[in-house]
This record gives C-alpha cells, structure tokens and sequence, in this order.
C-alpha cells in the first residue's frame, strides 16, 4: 500500500475546478451561486464568439462575392479604348467597304469584344436625351439646346453593374437664347403707355 494515500480522516486540499474542495468560508449555496456565475460568463463569451465567428463568415462571403464581381476591374478598363478605337474606326469608313471579307472580320472581332464585355456586367450608359447626371456624366461642352438634357454624347461611357467604370463624356444644353429685342419690349411699351396719358 502506498504510504502517500489519503487519510479519509484529513481535509481535501486542492482547487475546486480539478475536482478538490470548495474554498473554505464559502457556504453550499454561495458556491452554487458563484458557479453559476461563472457559468453565465462563459456561455456569454462563448455567445460573443459565436456571434464574431457569424459576423467574420458573413464578411468574408461579401468580399469573395465582391472579388468575384468586380476582380476584372482593371483588365475591362483598359479593354475599353479598345472597343473606342474600334468604333471611331467603323465611323470613319465609308459605307461601299461594308461586305468586304477584311472589314466583315473586324466587325466580327468588334462584335465578340462587346458579347464578352456585356457577359462579364459591362453595360454601356444612356446618354442622349436623359437628363445630365454627373455620377455617370462627364460634361466636356454646352451648346444651345434643351437646358440640362445630353445633346450628344463625345465618347461612351460604361458602368460594371452597378459600378461606373467610366464616366460618358457628353455635350450638354444650356438652354434657347433670348431672342434680340425680347428685353426691350416692356420699357417700349411703358414709354407707349406714359405718351397716350399725356
């Protein structure tokens, strides 16, 4: 028998988380209550980490999706002068090439270049005739015309769902000028009035 046994006669020493003794002074039910406190605490913190967790998978599932949505951002941009390029080129030529095999081809490309675009959520934006918005706008001249609608548009501007990935650059009206002689009127006919009084 091993010397070092318990006397069952002897207090129990030891912390009472490792299945010793309570802390002396300390009655059943102040025990019982501390212990339950203890317990709330934990499961409060085990609530708080709970919530941070849910919180943490729910950002991390935001940025995936934005990473997935606008992670090309950079490559659309600079296909973008590309696709400008192709269409001041097809302005440009006159309309007696159209049917030629080469000019078929670039058109064919020009075609594949924007299905590819408007498949990865590049939309082109409205310009003429809405009414200037310069979140999507970019006013570059104003000319005599409806005041604050787009007249015409000088280079396409394109948005990335619902990103604006490139502002449209657009000729605005500033409104119809008076006509010559409109603001004479009245003090021509206050004169006419004051003449036929006298």
């Amino acid at each position: 028998m091993n010397s070092e046994s318990l006397d069952p006669r002897e207090p129990a020493t030891g912390d009472p988380a490792e299945g010793g003794a309570s802390t002396p002074g300390l009655s059943a039910e102040e025990q019982l209550a501390k212990a339950k406190e203890e317990a709330q605490k934990f499961r409060d913190n085990w609530h708080r980490a709970e919530a941070d967790f849910q919180n943490y998978k729910r950002r991390t599932e935001q940025e995936r999706e934005e990473l997935r949505r606008f992670g090309n951002v950079s490559i659309i941009i600079n296909l973008l002068p590309v696709l400008d390029d192709f269409e001041r080129a097809f302005a440009s030529l006159d309309s007696h090439l159209a049917g030629l095999s080469w000019f078929d081809g670039m058109l064919l490309i020009y075609r594949k270049l924007r299905q590819l675009l408007e498949n990865a959520g590049v939309k082109p934006i409205e310009t003429e005739g809405q009414a200037f918005d310069p979140r999507f706008h970019e006013a570059v001249a104003h000319v005599e015309g409806e005041e604050g609608k787009v007249v015409s548009e000088v280079q396409r501007g394109y948005k990335l769902h619902d990103r604006v990935l490139r502002p449209a650059m657009v000729v605005v009206g500033k409104g119809k000028p008076q006509e010559p002689g409109a603001g004479s009127r009245e003090p021509e006919e206050r004169k006419t009035e004051e003449e036929q009084s006298q």
